[in-house]
């Protein structure tokens, strides 16, 4: 179950700043925005560019297919306006606006504009918007930052290859950039813009505006299905609807690819342009790579650090997955779980920035499997495959339920948890965020973030269940914590992990379902090792019931604690590691686990409005 990277949420990608088309209120729409004060005063909604928290009256009118969902105004947008954009002519250039989507190989967007180009004997020019506003309110981390930066100039170095210009652009207003966009390919001499479709709300009503705009000067705008292996809508339950279960939509996913095997067919490389490009475009050729707004800057010790850490570009991303399949595939079902395993394929950075398509990456573990079937075969391909469809499923999801993007969780009750606000959880979540909880497993994981960007999978869901579940803090606040710290945020899948581990998400563990931190570590960390990594105060506590050198046994794989086999280094002050704990300067636990767990079934069902569990 993942969590790859409240109801209020800065998170990446949030509605506002493109608004929805004009319409008539109804009566029972006035109460449908209402201001979340406190929400508002510790940040999780930013002013700036978003509105207050909707209502659950209005969610509900999503759900009851009362108001149009972005996916539909841009399917609409480009239906209605699909004959006269295939009137329009190739003039001088055909131009593709790269996103999350930094490859060459098996894009689809990218493939479209360059066959269009070719057949018209005309130049491909490729581009890329960098924009501060942007990166603020999608809450883009730092580190992502550099790494998409870092990957654009891969990117432009393998298209140059090709003879092919990439146009990368600050453009620090973020509603301005489809008014550049336009400005460019008038520039260039462009009458058709390709790109592939975005899921959060705000990119979906921009596309879908930018599809009727683009007309008004002429320009055929043409926004394509390529981040799902299969796009949103495809799949229905058997009332018609949209899944909000993972086990049968996945079923349903499995069984749609088998039955269109094409949609793993990949997409080609663009073809070379022609060789007066080169001088045509000279100064884009020249042009450098901007740097990161400063904004999103790291020091000079981050950059060499994430630089060794994380190799950019989609060359990278396919010796990854080489690696992957050919040395740790077979044995992935069985070491998944465990962080100090590096049993993992390590790609959801390029998933996120795009540098590997999922629809590569699902065909290519078929044809590494005995089968092709997507649901046989290989235990350990088997799991990877599912693992994969979770991103898809996520998308899916973010599209029906739109609101999960516009500051609500997929279940809009849980607004009611009362949680423990600020300044009161002030001292908690500094703590969290620090890796100073006295609880190993879970600061080691935050201090696996803190340092490289990155958390393993188990990790994210034991200190996102923690937030809330022990410290009782709004999960919202973690997950936008997440969004501004991870190199491999994706709201999507981020926002969908956090409702799985505080059980207000799609298809979410029980609400009375609270991980318990130290058996969490002493099952997915028996031999301490990933405690010791990131944890350097506990590195001298030996396993078993003693303290520095102890020998108490490993812990034992079935990780169920409390007995002579279970390892200090885990529960140090409990379990007669306290004096090498304490001269370390390791903290004790800032709450009692079982004491939390009663409160939090209380502040669930007081929220909830349930007697009992």
């Amino acid at each position: 179950m993942p969590l790859k990277q409240a109801t209020l949420n800065g998170v990446k990608r949030m509605a506002s700043s493109i608004p929805e088309p004009p319409r008539k209120r109804h009566k029972s729409e006035e109460a449908a925005v209402k201001v979340s004060i406190p929400e508002e005063e510790y940040s999780i909604v930013d002013r700036q560019f978003y509105p207050p928290e909707m209502s659950n009256e209005r969610c509900a009118q999503y759900n009851a297919n009362q108001i149009e969902r972005p996916i539909e105004t841009l399917e609409k947008a480009q239906k209605e306006t699909e004959s006269e954009r295939d009137s329009i002519e190739v003039h001088h250039a055909v131009v593709h606006w790269f996103k999350c989507d930094l490859r060459t190989y098996d894009n689809k967007a990218l493939h479209m504009a360059s066959k269009l180009a070719k057949s018209h004997g005309v130049p491909l020019i490729c581009l890329h918007i960098i924009s501060s506003q942007d990166y603020k309110a999608h809450l883009t981390s730092p580190v992502r930052v550099d790494f998409v930066l870092r990957t654009l100039q891969v990117l432009k170095e393998d298209l140059a290859n090709l003879d092919i210009p990439l146009h990368v652009e600050s453009v620090n207003v973020r509603k301005t950039i489809p008014d550049r966009i336009f400005e460019l390919c008038e520039k260039w001499g462009a009458s058709h813009l390709f790109c592939n479709i975005e899921y959060e709300v705000d990119e979906l009503r921009r596309e879908a505006l930018m599809t009727r705009k683009g007309l008004e000067r002429g320009i055929a705008v043409t926004a394509v299905h390529d981040t799902c292996v299969v796009a949103p809508g495809a799949l229905k339950s058997g009332s018609g609807g949209q899944y909000s279960v993972y086990s049968p939509w996945c079923r349903a996913w499995i069984a749609y690819l088998h039955q269109h095997p094409k949609h793993l067919d990949l997409f080609d490389p663009p073809s070379s342009n022609p060789k007066s490009s080169r001088e045509e475009y000279k100064p884009i050729f020249e042009t450098p790579i901007p740097e990161a707004p400063a904004n999103s800057s790291l020091t000079q010790e981050e950059k060499q650090r994430y630089k060794s850490l994380w190799l950019p570009g989609e060359h990278e991303a396919h010796s990854r997955l080489d690696r992957f399949l050919a040395e740790k595939a077979s044995k992935y079902k069985e070491t998944r779980n465990f962080p100090a395993a590096n049993s993992t394929a390590m790609l959801s950075v390029h998933f996120s920035s795009g540098t590997l398509s999922a629809r590569t990456a699902v065909s290519r573990a078929r044809a590494a499997n005995t089968t092709t079937r997507l649901d046989a075969g290989d235990e350990g391909i088997k799991t990877w495959i599912a693992e994969l469809a979770w991103r898809d499923f996520y998308k899916h999801v973010l599209v029906h339920w739109p609101y999960v993007c516009m500051n609500k969780s997929f279940k809009p009750e849980y607004t009611n948890i009362p949680w423990t606000p600020p300044p009161s959880s002030n001292t908690l979540f500094h703590k969290w965020c620090q890796g100073q909880t006295g609880y190993p497993f879970i600061d080691a994981s935050m201090r696996q973030l803190a340092h490289t960007g990155y958390m393993h999978n188990r990790a994210r869901m034991c200190v996102a269940s923690f937030l809330a579940k022990d410290l009782l803090i709004d999960w919202r606040r973690g997950e936008q914590y997440f969004m501004q710290h991870l190199i491999d945020g994706d709201f999507a899948s981020n926002s969908g992990g956090w409702g799985f581990s505080s059980s207000a998400g799609v298809d979410p563990q029980p609400y009375f379902r609270v991980f318990n931190p130290t058996l969490q570590g002493e099952r997915f960390d028996p031999e301490g090792a990933f405690v010791r990594k990131w944890v350097p105060e506990l590195r001298g506590i030996g396993v078993g019931g003693g303290g520095k050198g102890g020998k108490g046994g490993k812990g034992g794989k079935g990780g169920k604690g409390g007995g002579p086999m279970a390892m200090a280094i885990h529960d140090p002050y409990a379990r007669g590691a306290e004096r090498e704990a304490r001269e370390g300067g390791y903290p004790r636990p800032c709450v009692e686990h079982r004491e939390a767990r009663v409160k939090a079934l209380e502040r669930y069902k007081e929220g909830l409005g349930r007697d009992k569990a």
